[in-house]
């Protein structure tokens, strides 16, 4: 049993507080990346194409729209957690807003609905200057978002949640957001949004690297339980060469401009991520290594989206 004075040391290792911070940590900030970075670079691809006329307010739309996917994705992970008793007062990487802060699951539950229905009506204005089909898209985005942790089978307890995030938030979100730009979509804006799906798989991957032995005993089969703590952090490593070599094969080849070089720089931080999980078993000093992977991501992604802007320019 957790007591009072453990609790106030767990919120205190995790840097927790009181007040607006508690909502806060309910989104899952260093996770929102994974939302963000897709709609800008699919967008900034989109700018580079002959007779595009941008439209920034629908570039607003579909950013706001992803983000509030995101976070409510971040909601009913939280709130299916708690209800399934995969999540305590120990637990390291959740909001802890049901259980360190004591906000009542249902408001929880109550406020994911809140953000979905928002996006769907930011989703309404985006299918009105583009095309109604995004409406299918977006709505099997949500429906997924929900299955992640939601539904009788949950993906997050699959050794698929790697490959459903990176799918639907990385090449799914580019390619919707280079269409609602350019009316049309070709491979080659799929090819741009491999190294982000990559990178966003990877922030999952890490995620299921630092719950591992909590997600064993929860009866999950994630992929890093399948591979093992050590070969997942080698799998890990893997991904980012990967992103990273067929970054530098888009550059030389031509598909993305020599500006987008520049993303290397986030070798650096995916390095460090490699490194930050070698030796550790404890959730609390894998955490670390858990926020810089979306750093990574937020990094490569926003540098990217520059190279693409600089390119338009130049």
């Amino acid at each position: 049993m957790v007591t009072t004075t453990d609790k106030d040391h767990i919120k205190k290792a995790l840097n927790e507080r009181d007040g607006f911070q508690v909502w806060w940590r309910l989104l899952r900030p260093h996770t929102l990346t994974a939302s963000f970075v897709p709609v800008f670079v699919g967008s900034m691809y989109a700018l580079n194409v002959n007779d595009t006329k941008f439209n920034i307010l629908v570039f607003l739309a579909m950013l706001i729209a992803s983000m509030l996917i995101q976070s409510a994705t971040n909601m009913f992970n939280e709130y299916y957690d708690y209800v399934r008793g995969l999540d305590s007062e120990e637990s390291v990487g959740i909001g802890g807003t049901i259980v360190r802060d004591g906000i009542h699951p249902k408001t929880v539950l109550r406020l994911a609905l809140i953000f979905y229905a928002i996006a769907l009506v930011l989703g309404i204005y985006i299918c009105m200057v583009s095309s109604w089909w995004i409406a299918v898209i977006g709505l099997v985005c949500m429906l997924f978002g929900y299955l992640y942790t939601g539904g009788p089978l949950p993906i997050s307890t699959t050794p698929f949640g790697e490959l459903f995030s990176g799918f639907l938030m990385g090449t799914v979100i580019i390619g919707i957001s280079y269409y609602v730009q350019t009316g049309t979509i070709n491979s080659l804006v799929i090819f741009v949004s491999i190294p982000v799906a990559i990178l966003i798989g990877c922030i999952m991957l890490s995620n299921n690297i630092r719950d591992l032995d909590g997600d064993e005993k929860g009866g999950r089969k994630t992929l890093a339980i399948l591979l093992g703590r050590k070969n997942a952090v080698r799998f890990l490593g893997i991904l980012f060469f990967i992103a990273f070599y067929y970054t530098v094969y888009l550059c030389i080849i031509g598909i993305l401009p020599l500006w987008s070089f520049i993303t290397l720089i986030a070798v650096i931080p995916a390095i460090k991520v490699v490194k930050g999980f070698k030796g550790k078993t404890k959730p609390l000093e894998m955490m670390p290594a858990m926020v810089l992977t979306g750093k990574t991501n937020t990094i490569y992604g926003f540098l990217l989206g520059i190279s693409l802007l600089i390119h338009y320019f130049i």
